[in-house]
């Protein structure tokens, strides 16, 4: 008889000791939003001509990042990533790399692991523009006829053939954006 209560009471009890959640004391947990844009600056320079995937590079903040009224990320906070993907230059078009940014580094020392991108117009990919044409073709363009004659101007057109792409590099110092993929839930934030 005593086991049985016993059983009973702990089935009651020790489930709901469990599911309970811990009551934290001053805990607040900001979200970034994926889409949020952030100022950053290169500490180095790399370029597609001698940078390989993978390297690690080096990113800080340029401004401090508000949420709420809380400074979330200070600024002169440490990213890191890498050249996720290069593209070499090719005639008719100029190299590409696209730039993957995967941890923060806070003041304090705290590392943040995020998910992010160098920020372009060009579905995130710095570089890969068109080259100019290598040559121009003379072509007549009439524009009225009178008495017989034909009256018009020459204009250069581009030919068929593109120059050599060229080779795409960001020096140390050049402002830059990232764009977050995936929210950031940042459950710790630096106390000054």
């Amino acid at each position: 008889m005593f086991r049985f209560i016993l059983i009973i009471l702990l089935t009651i009890i020790i489930p709901t000791s469990f599911s309970a959640e811990p009551n934290l004391r001053d805990y607040d947990e900001y979200q970034i939003p994926a889409g949020y844009h952030i100022p950053i600056m290169s500490l180095q320079e790399f370029s597609t001509a001698y940078t390989e995937e993978g390297e690690c590079l080096n990113f800080i903040t340029t401004n401090d990042i508000y949420l709420f009224n809380k400074n979330v990320i200070p600024k002169g906070t440490k990213l890191t990533g890498y050249i996720e993907k290069k593209n070499e230059p090719i005639r008719g078009t100029n190299a590409s790399m696209k730039i993957f940014v995967n941890k923060m580094y806070l003041p304090d020392g705290y590392e943040i692991p995020i998910k992010a991108y160098i920020s372009t117009v060009n579905n995130n990919l710095i570089g890969g523009e068109l080259t100019p044409p290598e040559t121009y073709n003379k072509v007549p363009h009439y524009q009225r006829w009178s008495m017989f004659r034909a009256y018009g101007v020459l204009q250069y057109v581009p030919g068929d053939q593109r120059r050599m792409g060229e080779h795409v590099t960001i020096s140390s110092g050049a402002n830059l954006k990232i764009v977050i993929v995936e929210p950031i839930n940042m459950t710790h934030t630096v106390i000054n």
